[in-house]
């Protein structure tokens, strides 16, 4: 069930829509509801059309389909009505993208925490080469009889 501000947030990106989906005379068929399925598991929210021909309203075919398919009426004017159905697959595809973008956003603190660890770590490389390096002569200059 859709509240007030969802409805009218669907009915404003529903103005700018094509009509996709034709109900004839033969009223809600199964080609029509199968039609229906895949446009709304694509897209989300489809806006359709009942014919003059048609012994339906568009009311009628409006909730005939929404009964159907388990979609939500958003809107019906004239004989033009417009459906919304949550789809799993775009909602899987926009929870991977903001996976992605989560993974891509860096927290500028721990950025820098890193950064200075790093460096930290580079100086005790550094200062321990020297060390080994300066154990390591005086070795050879202890075997080699010099102090």
């Amino acid at each position: 069930m859709l509240t007030s501000k969802e409805r009218s947030l669907l009915r404003s990106e529903a103005n700018t829509l094509e009509t996709t989906l034709m109900v004839g005379k033969e009223g809600v068929t199964d080609s029509v509801l199968e039609e229906a399925a895949r446009q709304l598991e694509a897209r989300e929210l489809i806006k359709g059309r009942v014919l003059e021909t048609a012994l339906l309203t568009a009311r009628e075919a409006c909730d005939a389909l929404c009964d159907a398919l388990n979609a939500d009426g958003v809107q019906c004017i004239g004989s033009k009505f417009v459906l919304y159905k949550k789809s799993e697959k775009k909602a899987q595809e926009a929870a991977r993208q903001a996976r992605a973008l989560q993974k891509k956003a860096v927290n500028p603190v721990r950025r820098g925490a890193q950064e200075r660890r790093r460096k930290a770590k580079e100086e005790r490389e550094k200062r321990n080469e020297y060390f080994r390096q300066a154990a390591i002569q005086a070795a050879i200059d202890r075997r080699n009889g010099k102090k």
